[in-house]
């Protein structure tokens, strides 16, 4: 079977996408079938493979013109050229003859052929290939190619990803099957894939579907799909998008995602905006922002920061400034530490420390006791003096033997060398 246009569109999309997805899946070798705590999967298992002769008369007439598959190979050498294909170590050859191998399927023959592939053991170097098979079945019977999704898996990848391919020929099927297939009030973990496609294609529907969406993982993962759409019809748009969205949280969510993007092309601007729009996206991404421009223009963030007004704003912008400088050069860091303590926290000295630490440790320690909070001091200290005793003993034997130590972290030390004695 050829893939049409719209579905190899689809399939880019996804394909495109298994490197954010692969974390959540399963490991290979490990079970695949449905989580029966999860309550999700009592709508799963009452689900069933029919579907309505409207949303299906496409893919019926599809199965009707293809060549019956007695014309080929018989199903067991299918599988056997299956596994050769799977396992060649050719990246390119690989999915070359796996494009020729699914052209020669008949729709009767991909649920074989995927659960012969998923046999084989999926790796991550081969999701892409699994995406491919999954399109494949999806053009040509979606819902059956759904209902073993159901009945075999529980990542959400085939799911997602079967959905993702049929949103590109029919959205309102696919619309109307995750909302057949979900029936619980929490949010649709189906929307997902289907917004994955439609935010290129029809925006203002695949908005309409994330909006509905109660705050979840699952609304998380559905606005990590519409995002590169929005963000792709360019600054202006996506900060109008954004904007326009009425869920608090669902804004500060979207702002936080788009500012990491806007700030490699336009930090000043992206610094702009999260000033003028204050909430919680921008008491946790204005940091992350000038770090970024630091990084880019040490001076021009330098200059933006100090022109700022007292508060936590600022402050905050300096944490992110310090961020950036400290790895590359911890005493530049050190010294701008010094010359702002009215904008200095906590949580800008545990950012140095972090940062520098790597080249600098002896710096770095000098500027624990500056931490007020005494939990959070003596962790640090102890995590920053267990790592250098481990790198470099005699270096860090030197500086404890130097340096005026909290009591708790004295005794911490005192064990710790006791464990070690044979």
């Amino acid at each position: 079977m050829k893939l049409p246009p719209a579905t190899t569109i689809a399939a880019a999309v996804l394909i495109a996408a298994v490197g954010f997805l692969v974390g959540k899946f399963t490991s290979p070798g490990s079970s695949d079938a449905p989580d029966a705590s999860d309550p999700r999967n009592a709508s799963l298992r009452s689900s069933t493979r029919a579907a309505s002769s409207a949303d299906h008369s496409a893919a019926s007439s599809k199965r009707n013109a293809h060549p019956d598959s007695s014309h080929s190979a018989s199903g067991g050498n299918k599988l056997t050229r299956l596994e050769s294909i799977v396992r060649g170590e050719n990246a390119l050859d690989r999915n070359r003859a796996l494009l020729a191998y699914i052209d020669q399927l008949a729709p009767g023959d991909f649920e074989a052929a995927i659960a012969k592939f998923r046999g084989l053991g999926i790796t991550e170097s081969r999701f892409s290939e699994y995406a491919m098979l999954l399109t494949a079945w999806s053009q040509v019977d979606p819902t059956a190619a759904l209902a073993y999704a159901q009945a075999n898996t529980r990542s959400g990848f085939a799911a997602t990803t079967i959905l993702s391919t049929w949103a590109a020929t029919d959205p309102e099927a696919a619309i109307r099957w995750a909302q057949a297939n979900h029936t619980s009030t929490d949010a649709n973990p189906y929307f997902a894939g289907i917004i994955r496609t439609l935010g290129a294609t029809d925006p203002a529907r695949a908005s309409a579907l994330l909006t509905s969406m109660p705050r979840s993982n699952e609304r998380g993962e559905a606005l990590d799909a519409m995002l590169p759409h929005v963000l792709a019809q360019g600054t202006d748009a996506a900060r109008a998008w954004i904007s326009a969205l009425t869920d608090d949280s669902l804004r500060n969510g979207s702002m936080m995602r788009a500012a990491d993007q806007m700030a490699q092309t336009d930090p000043k601007g992206t610094a702009d905006w999260l000033l003028a729009n204050p909430g919680e996206a921008t008491k946790r991404n204005l940091d992350n922002v000038l770090a970024a421009w630091a990084t880019a223009d040490k001076t021009a963030a330098v200059a933006y920061y100090e022109a700022l007004p007292k508060g936590e704003e600022r402050g905050n912008a300096l944490r992110g400034v310090i961020s950036a400088i400290s790895g590359q050069d911890p005493a530049a860091a050190a010294a701008m530490i010094n010359s702002h303590p009215a904008d200095i926290t906590d949580g800008t000295i545990q950012t140095f420390i972090w940062h520098s630490f790597g080249s600098n440790p002896a710096l770095a320690l000098n500027y624990v006791g500056s931490i007020a909070d005494p939990g959070n001091q003596e962790n640090m200290y102890n995590h920053s003096l267990d790592r250098w005793l481990s790198r470099d003993p005699a270096s860090a034997q030197a500086w404890i033997q130097q340096n005026p130590l909290p009591d708790n972290v004295t005794r911490h030390l005192q064990e710790r060398a006791a464990q070690a004695q044979p």
